[in-house]
């Protein structure tokens, strides 16, 4: 068996962008959706397709500097706000599958664990002179 799970066709990946749950056939993909190496790249690529009717306003009457900027100031808060409660989004999505609270954190933790370590021992060494 695939190890990243079944992945959502085209139309239920747009409804699994927006915010809406997949099949139960889908829930091991949502979890290496939330926990794989470029989980935050995925999370800012769903925050497009969530923003991107922002663009509409291209359509409306008045200068196109004007509308431009609109959308852009627009793209800047809604990336903000994603960004900011990316880790806490993750969860809900993988709640919403019928996975516990807390398990994307675990497993990015556990993924990334040894590398982690090695780190701290680098800053320890370089920052608090620990042998």
């Amino acid at each position: 068996m695939n190890l990243r799970g079944t992945r959502p066709n085209p139309l239920q990946w747009l409804w699994y962008a927006v915010g809406g749950r997949l099949p139960q056939r889908c829930n091991r993909w949502v979890l290496h959706d939330v926990t794989c190496r470029a989980w935050a790249v995925r999370h800012f690529v769903r925050g497009l397709v969530q923003m991107s009717p922002l663009a509409l306003l291209l359509l409306l009457p008045g200068p196109l500097l004007v509308r431009v900027l609109s959308i852009l100031l627009g793209l800047m808060v809604g990336y903000f706000y994603s960004m900011t409660y990316m880790w806490h989004t993750t969860e809900e999505r993988l709640v919403k599958q019928g996975y516990e609270r807390g398990l994307g954190e675990q497993t990015r933790q556990a993924r990334y664990a040894e590398q982690h370590a090695r780190a701290k021992e680098a800053y320890d060494r370089i920052y608090r002179n620990v042998s």
